[in-house]
């Protein structure tokens, strides 16, 4: 499972990024704004915090508690329901932040009633997964929580003190330990969403995880459904629907899907031809793969490469 889960994580390329501390005292509200490519999190480390979204839903954090948002969906912070809420842009372009060091929000007056730690895990534009598919609109990791899984809370409590402090080299340790957190809350924080349950198992299966871990080895491989179940010491049906059920796909929609997702990450991160790239992706010819990337992004390699143009939101995996 971790090589599969590394493979995935590097290839969508996870960044952690902290944007902003708070240091409030009421009354206070910001409104953030939607930002699909991202995760966001808000950990509260002294008094309340209010997150309501325009579904209606709310919740209620206490000190030592922590919100993931993991599709960036728009949201209110607010020391309490209803509050007139100024636009995230808007306040920090009134601070005067030139993107040095840490954002603070507030006074950095210690002694404030609110005090949190804010920040976002961000995602290569384009980046699709059925593990990113399956994640929930938001979970709330409780102190309690953190108690009982001692990893997670070192980690958090690391991401607290670094940020208080400010000290050298905070910017670039707390990008590093937001994606040590978003792993560790892969791992803990989202067994209660169905849909990532599924997906979890699938990867520690015996079988399936088997069969994940043969195609993000050699996704260029020319892998057929009677392949992969050779592989396994499998029936033709019995994997292919056993790996719909965990996946959530058909294994050569996943194949295909993650070949895309591997050429991405080469057009962005190599110099190799679009020739090379449609090679090592397992395509016949750059023609296909010309083909198959605009399908999927609505642009082609050479104009994505070329322009720098991000490519569109990914479409659902094919059902195949």
């Amino acid at each position: 499972m971790s090589d599969v889960l590394s493979d995935i994580l590097d290839t969508i390329h996870l960044a952690g990024t902290l944007y902003f501390r708070t240091d409030f005292s009421a009354p206070w509200a910001v409104q953030v704004p939607d930002f699909m490519e991202a995760a966001r999190f808000h950990l509260v480390v002294q008094g309340r915090c209010n997150v309501s979204f325009a579904s209606g839903q709310q919740v209620n954090l206490q000190a030592g508690d922590l919100i993931l948002i993991p599709k960036g969906r728009a949201h209110v912070l607010a020391d309490s329901a209803g509050r007139p809420a100024a636009p995230l842009e808007q306040v920090i372009k009134d601070s005067g932040y030139t993107g040095a060091g840490i954002f603070a929000l507030g006074e950095e007056n210690l002694d404030a009633s609110t005090q949190m730690v804010c920040g976002h895990f961000s995602f290569r534009d384009g980046a699709d997964h059925p593990l990113l598919q399956a994640l929930p609109e938001f979970i709330v990791i409780s102190a309690a929580t953190r108690a009982r899984v001692p990893l997670l809370g070192e980690v958090l409590h690391l991401i607290e003190r670094k940020t208080l402090a400010n000290d050298l080299g905070t910017a670039a340790a707390l990008a590093r330990l937001s994606e040590i957190l978003f792993i560790e809350l892969l791992s803990v924080g989202i067994s209660g969403s169905p849909e990532f349950v599924r997906i979890t198992s699938a990867l520690k299966d015996k079988q399936i995880g088997r069969a994940l871990s043969l195609i993000h080895a050699e996704p260029g491989r020319a892998w057929t459904v009677e392949a992969l179940a050779r592989e396994l010491g499998m029936s033709r049906s019995s994997f292919s629907d056993r790996f719909r059920d965990l996946v959530g796909c058909g294994a050569i929609s996943y194949v295909a899907d993650w070949r895309l997702q591997k050429a991405l990450a080469m057009l962005d991160e190599s110099n190799w031809s679009t020739r090379e790239i449609a090679t090592r992706s397992g395509y016949r010819s750059p023609a296909a793969f010309t083909r198959a990337f605009a399908a999927k992004f609505a642009t082609s390699p050479t104009r994505y490469r070329s322009a720098g143009l991000p490519p569109k939101q990914p479409r659902q995996s094919r059902q195949a």
